[in-house]
């Protein structure tokens, strides 16, 4: 060995091309390769669980199968046991010059240890060194650190899993530090069978609670209360009786969490009594097994009367959990929650909008293509929102609906791990496990690289284009087996996909502005003229670009079909529906106004009368244009929102609790395909109690205005809005929003404009319960009369 350097020097040098070849070229590492495996006399089952990660997952890597050993003779990786009272989970890796120990401070620790120690390896086809020097000794900050798995219909690629398959994935859900994984049981919001079932529910949950207990870890089931009046004896009946079922049918059960809502509605003093049941009942196959419960969807009137029974601090209850739905902020949640009881989240990382987490100002031809449940790598969105909301905590177990969120139960794995690491460093040891060491550091941007494909207007971002070209690098560089590898074809489909969208993106957007252009010509061509010109230029939305991305991201889609069962089509791969992760199903979708004002076109030409036609074609042309002295808000668009009033900023609020965020038309594709313009596709909203407010400036003190709004958004019975001005003066008593794309107008009283200024406030009835949503604005005019 020719020179010894420090694992941080290493890191710093490594992550250069230059450096890369230089540690290649001066031999840096220690050299395991020929390495035995030395275990003391007596280990736990869960110990030589570990043992036999360690040998398999080397050996896929390197086709070397490393011997085991009962004493260290030349290189070795020997396995200890600290001595007892250090901190749970935790292990020390160290290094010398031709071994590697890594000593557990408890069986879980050694299995950690071991992942550890996977995670820093450079592993290749005959070849394994780990950086000379390294030495960490390390425990986990949070002590629950887990993810849902469910086999059922609705997820996008976890009904196919074979019970090989789930092994494996539990396995590397381990590797990165997870230490617990919650189940769904057979009967769920969800159909009793999918064709894509290798097993049926029961006999899977069985064998998933079997192997997860094999890994030491912890076995969670996430048991909705479905039936609709447990204040009736009979169905709190039937209720003890089917959980009973599932409950002694399981090998191992740690904690059962029963949401409140989403699915499920049931008055609190109702649920509780019904849970106070249940835990006698879990605990009769199941004896230290805890009970957890959530208030998802429960209305202000229903949370106070949760709070009041938690206030006599049943000794049934263990914890509370955080999660979609639950009202208010986890602050306010700890400050009502009796101290005697444990917190832990139940974050959704699965979703990009509707969601608990949508993305910040996602662009409309994301919504409109990928919609609710694409491959979603968001390490720095996910890091912010774990900083934010575990330290009141115990820790979480995540809300996945497939293997399109994986990054982001990495990211929240390791970072439960430690909050305070670097989170690209934490992609490397992904990119280098799962990808290969030789693009470790190439993958891990690739992946921040596609979360800021994500970020801002999608025609602008030219980054795309940029992160498509440094993944067809690493395509061109790939081996067989890495092109198989279904890790690499997740974020190879998504660099394909966000280049091809926009690609037509642009294409689309100039057709339409060719198309706006001809209509504007009209008071000299004629209207005939301009709208069959305008017809014929906005046709050209249609024509097919960039054949080869198109091309690809049809191969990706099969490819990932083959290799995890992800199901991109719901007519290719029997996806359950295009919302539920059917992303391919998206992709030619329409980006621009085309359906709209095609049909605007049309109703024109029908008119009779040149001057009639011409002041509709007015109207079209000049649908922002709010007059001399006026004001105009596209509210779904960031770029077109100059007087809404923003929360705080990202990381203080990932929740978008106390300011609006950007939201989109349930299945947006829908509502376009019947003539929505894309303006109505998109909106400002809150969540709950928070207002949408505009803010004014600049205003002359003694003109009148008038508002005019155009909600968009969603229908439901519950929507109903009020619109105040400053200090609360209602220009808009509450009314039900139910005509969407209608305007609606009113009159802003003088003196409310006098002093040059004026805030607009939308908002809800307070205390409503379900999602809070609702509060949905798509466009808005301040008109100067």
């Amino acid at each position: 060995m020719l020179a010894k350097v420090s694992y941080m020097s290493y890191q710093r040098i490594s992550s250069t091309l230059l450096g890369a070849l230089l540690i290649q070229a001066i031999c840096l590492g220690v050299d395991l390769s020929k390495a035995v495996i030395v275990t003391p006399a007596k280990i736990s089952p869960v110990e030589e669980k570990a043992i036999t990660v360690l040998i398999e997952e080397v050996e896929k890597r390197t086709q070397i199968r490393l011997p085991r050993a009962e004493r260290r003779d030349g290189p070795a990786i020997v396995i200890a046991r600290a001595a007892p009272g250090r901190p749970a989970e935790g292990y020390t890796i160290a290094t010398d010059a031709a071994s590697v120990t890594v000593t557990g401070n408890d069986s879980r620790g050694v299995l950690y240890g071991v992942g550890g120690l996977l995670r820093q390896m450079r592993m290749k086809r005959g070849g394994i060194e780990i950086p000379d020097g390294f030495e960490v000794t390390t425990a986990p900050k949070y002590a629950l650190r887990g993810h849902q798995l469910g086999y059922r219909p609705k997820t996008n690629s976890y009904d196919g899993w074979t019970v090989g398959m789930w092994e494996q994935y539990i396995r590397d859900l381990a590797i990165f530090g997870a230490n617990a994984i919650e189940l769904i049981p057979p009967r769920s919001d969800d159909a009793p069978d999918s064709p894509h079932f290798p097993l049926p529910q029961m006999p899977m949950m069985i064998e998933m609670a079997r192997i997860i207990d094999e890994y030491g870890m912890d076995v969670w089931v996430w048991y909705p209360a479905l039936d609709q009046d447990y204040s009736d004896p009979k169905k709190v009946e039937f209720a003890l009786n089917e959980w009973g079922e599932v409950f002694k049918k399981l090998k191992r059960v740690d904690a059962v969490f029963v949401p409140g809502g989403d699915p499920g509605h049931t008055q609190p003093k109702y649920l509780m009594a019904l849970l106070e049941k249940q835990t006698a009942n879990l605990r009769k196959y199941h004896p230290k097994a805890q009970m957890w419960v959530s208030p998802q969807g429960f209305s202000r009137e229903w949370l106070d009367e949760f709070n009041a029974i938690l206030k006599t601090e049943p000794a049934w209850l263990t914890g509370l959990v955080h999660g979609p739905q639950v009202r208010g902020s986890i602050e306010e949640f700890r400050r009502a929650v009796p101290k005697r009881y444990p917190i832990r989240t139940y974050p959704d990382i699965t979703h990009s909008t509707h969601a608990q987490y949508v993305v910040p100002d996602w662009d409309l031809a994301y919504a409109l293509t990928y919609y609710r449940e694409p491959i979603n790598p968001r390490p720095l969105d996910q890091a912010a929102i774990l900083r934010d909301t575990l330290p009141l905590t115990i820790g979480f177990l995540t809300y996945s609906e497939g293997c399109n969120d994986d990054v982001n139960k990495t990211v929240w794995s390791y970072l439960g791990w430690d909050p305070s690491r670097d989170v690209a460093e934490g992609l490397r040891e992904f990119g280098r496990y799962f990808i290969g060491a030789d693009m470790d550091d190439a993958f891990a941007q690739g992946l921040l690289a596609l979360e800021q494909n994500w970020r801002g207007a999608l025609a602008s971002n030219g980054g795309v284009s940029t992160t498509l070209a440094q993944f067809q690098a690493m395509e061109r560089a790939a081996t067989p087996e890495l092109k198989r590898n279904w890790r690499f074809q997740q974020a190879l489909y998504r660099a394909y996909y966000d280049a091809y969208v926009r690609r037509r993106l642009l294409h689309e957007m100039a057709a339409e502005q060719e198309a706006y252009d001809a209509l504007r010509s009209a008071g000299g061509s004629g209207s005939e003229r301009a709208l069959e010109l305008a017809q014929t230029r906005l046709a050209l939305s249609a024509e097919t670009v960039a054949p080869d991305l198109r091309i690809r991201v049809y191969e990706l889609a099969e490819a990932l079909f083959q290799s995890v069962r992800m199901q991109l089509s719901v007519a290719k791969y029997g996806a359950i529906s295009r919302d539920r992760g059917a992303t391919l199903d998206g992709v030619e979708a329409p980006l621009n106004d085309s359906p709209w004002l095609a049909r605007q076109i049309a109703a024109i030409r029908k008119l009779a009368g040149e001057d009639a036609r011409l002041r509709q074609i007015e109207r079209l042309v000049n649908w922002t244009d709010p007059g001399p002295g006026g004001f105009y808000d596209d509210l779904g668009n960031p770029a077109m929102q100059p007087h809404l009033v923003r929360g705080p900023a990202y990381a203080a609020d990932p929740g978008f609790l106390r300011g609006p965020f950007t939201g989109f038309a349930r299945m947006p594709w829908r509502q376009q395909a019947a003539g929505w313009r894309t303006s109505w596709l998109t909106d400002s909203e809150s969540f709950y109690d928070t207002p949408v407010q505009l803010r004014y400036s600049g205003l002359d003190r003694s003109a009148q205005y008038r508002v005019r709004v155009i909600y968009g958004g969603e229908p439901s019975p519950s929507r109903v809005l009020k619109v105040t001005a400053n200090n609360g003066r209602v220009l808009q008593p509450e009314r039900r929003i139910e005509a969407l794309t209608d305007p609606v107008e009113f009159d802003v009283p003088r003196e409310e404009t006098a002093g040059g200024e004026l805030t607009l406030s939308w908002s809800k009835p307070r205390g409503m319960g379900g999602n809070g949503r609702g509060c949905q604005i798509a466009e808005v005019w301040l008109i100067r009369r």
